[in-house]
């Protein structure tokens, strides 16, 4: 199988084993320090000029990397929309109050907290992206523990791995499913359709791993909580969610880029923080993360000349054809071995091209394996890396053959039943 990343520009400097080498040495550069974050640089500090280094040196053609910066930058775009909206929806107390309702349902048990991080965080993920709900629903979590007294482990691993399975539902709700999205040649709505009973069986089955994973934690005592008084309920940000979420169904319905709605839906929360002086333009410019941004788009070029140097052609002889059950299983299992081997992010731009070739339904196989296969060890993805740094901010350690074993029993658990799910999705509604 062939996709059309497959070709090698003839406007080459380099030869191809140099071209070949160059690439696979500065994309795998590119990964550790975007894990080790050395001296707490940003991720671009790297990747960027390891994407320039490839052009320089014709390890990707200069078209090839206009194509992929073409390619990238609506997803980009969405993707700083995205991540202002969930930052003001924060600043409105979105999320406190979502812990008070959390502490509130709970009513002192650990299992219905479980229970409830389950609700919110699914919901957030789907709704505001995977990185509201480690930026910001894990601090809460963590708050939301301590008051009932409850043993935060349970509820804090929820945390990361809802931010990568529960993140299947939208195209919004990760930056793969944006990449997803563009190469599907998919509506929102019908995106939505084929993924809605994948995204339920897989949270289910992460459900029913965590209540026995965590039976000894869940089952401790926990005090009788405080009685606080509840926050206010944001309901300007709770409307503005709302209508931004309708804006995306009636954009792509209308053929428009849903991007807009995602730019509407920030500059509103926007606007009336920098209105009602709480924010300044330099906070909004913050709240779109720039330095990330930079990272996605230098990442996608150096992954690009990878591509283009022989990746794509030795995936391609691997990655199964057509979209019958065990074809669909054969490419969700390839791209979640390959997500903890090279991150999620480069391993959805690999293998789009080629799974593109297939249809719909093997590029939402790939999606599958790329979101949920990442719960298996702390590189398969930036949400996770990002979530171990918050959790050692809070002084909670975490137990790498812990997070491993609950991986191993979580992933395929997930993984297989969606995987059935989106091949029964698709015999119903089509793909």
């Amino acid at each position: 199988m062939k996709g059309h990343h497959d070709r090698v520009p003839e406007d080459r400097t380099l030869n191809t084993p140099l071209a070949e080498s160059l690439s696979v040495v500065l994309l795998v550069a590119v990964l550790v320090c975007a894990v080790v974050r050395p001296f707490n640089w940003p991720e671009a500090v790297v990747a960027v000029p390891a994407a320039g280094l490839v052009m320089a040196t014709g390890a990707i053609s200069w078209d090839h990397a206009r194509a992929e910066a073409a390619h990238l930058g609506p997803v980009i775009g969405f993707l700083a929309a995205v991540l202002v909206l969930a930052r003001f929806c924060d600043d409105e107390g979105l999320f406190r109050a979502g812990g008070a309702w959390m502490a509130r349902w709970a009513a002192g048990s650990p299992g219905r907290l479980l229970t409830a991080v389950f609700a919110l965080a699914s919901a957030i993920t789907a709704v505001l992206s995977l990185d509201a709900t480690i930026v910001l629903l894990t601090p809460v979590v963590f708050a939301t523990a301590a008051r009932m007294g409850a043993r935060p482990k349970p509820h804090v691993y929820a945390c990361t791995h809802l931010s990568n399975t529960a993140s299947l539902l939208l195209p919004v709700s990760n930056l793969t499913n944006l990449l997803a999205f563009t190469a599907s040649g998919l509506s929102f709505t019908r995106f939505a359709a084929l993924m809605t009973l994948p995204w339920l069986v897989a949270i289910a089955a992460e459900y029913v791993v965590f209540r026995r994973f965590f039976a000894r934690d869940l089952g401790a005592a926990a005090p009788a909580p405080s009685v606080d008084e509840p926050p206010d309920m944001p309901l300007f940000a709770l409307v503005t969610v709302v209508c931004t979420l309708a804006g995306f169904v009636l954009a792509s319905a209308l053929g428009i880029d849903p991007a807009w709605s995602a730019a509407a839906g920030a500059l509103v929360l926007a606007a009336r923080a920098l209105l009602r002086r709480r924010a300044t333009p330099l906070t909004v410019v913050r709240a779109a993360a720039p330095a990330f941004l930079a990272f996605v788009l230098a990442l996608g070029i150096v992954v690009r000349a990878v591509v283009d140097n022989g990746l794509a052609d030795a995936l391609g002889r691997l990655l199964p054809d057509g979209s019958g059950l065990l074809a669909l299983l054969g490419i969700a299992a390839l791209a979640a071995v390959l997500a903890n081997l090279i991150n999620n992010l480069p391993a959805v731009l690999v293998l789009l091209p080629l799974a593109a070739v297939s249809g719909p339904g093997a590029v939402l196989a790939v999606l599958l394996g790329v979101n949920i296969g990442p719960n298996l060890t702390y590189a398969g993805s930036l949400a996770t890396l990002l979530w171990r740094r918050i959790v050692h901010q809070h002084d909670h350690g975490v137990d790498l053959k812990e997070f491993t074993r609950l991986g191993l029993i979580a992933v395929p658990a997930a993984l297989v039943p969606a995987v059935v799910a989106l091949w029964a999705s698709l015999h119903v509604l089509g793909g």
